[in-house]
């Protein structure tokens, strides 16, 4: 198995849960309802379905608390924000902060690059500057920025 089908899934994860998180954010929907017609009206085959269902329940469980983490990053209020990347940081939150097992960097990359396919014409430059500086100061023996 190579490493790209290796993470595959996992990118697959995040690709739904992009869906599904801003399905949740539009509509005030119930997570679990979202993740019921998901299952019922998606093609779910490759998808990591346990990091979806983490993803997706973790989000919207903990959502005051990722926009409370994330708005030190921020040049502006998190709900200012474009609704796509308000669904793109909240999933780089969570997993940088919950899902130790994900390097830094991939978290970082599949979130910059979920921006810049459904995200608006520079929000993948934002993603990238704020999960950036997100991951330095959550993981800094991860990224080698320890203070000291």
């Amino acid at each position: 198995m190579t490493e790209k089908q290796q993470f595959e899934p996992r990118s697959r994860a995040r690709r739904r849960a992009l869906q599904a998180i801003y399905q949740w954010q539009v509509t005030g929907q119930d997570a679990q309802e979202i993740l019921l017609q998901f299952h019922a009206a998606q093609d779910m085959s490759g998808v990591d379905q346990d990091h979806f269902e983490t993803l997706v329940r973790g989000i919207s469980g903990g959502q005051k608390g990722l926009d409370s983490e994330l708005q030190e990053f921020l040049d502006r209020p998190f709900s200012q924000l474009d609704l796509m990347e308000q669904a793109v940081l909240r999933i780089g939150a969570y997993e940088l902060l919950h899902c130790p097992g994900q390097p830094f960097r991939v978290v970082v990359d599949e979130c910059v690059d979920l921006a810049h396919r459904f995200g608006s014409e520079q929000g993948h430059a934002y993603v990238n500057a704020v999960l950036d500086k997100a991951a330095h100061s959550w993981r800094p023996e991860e990224t080698g920025h320890v203070a000291g």
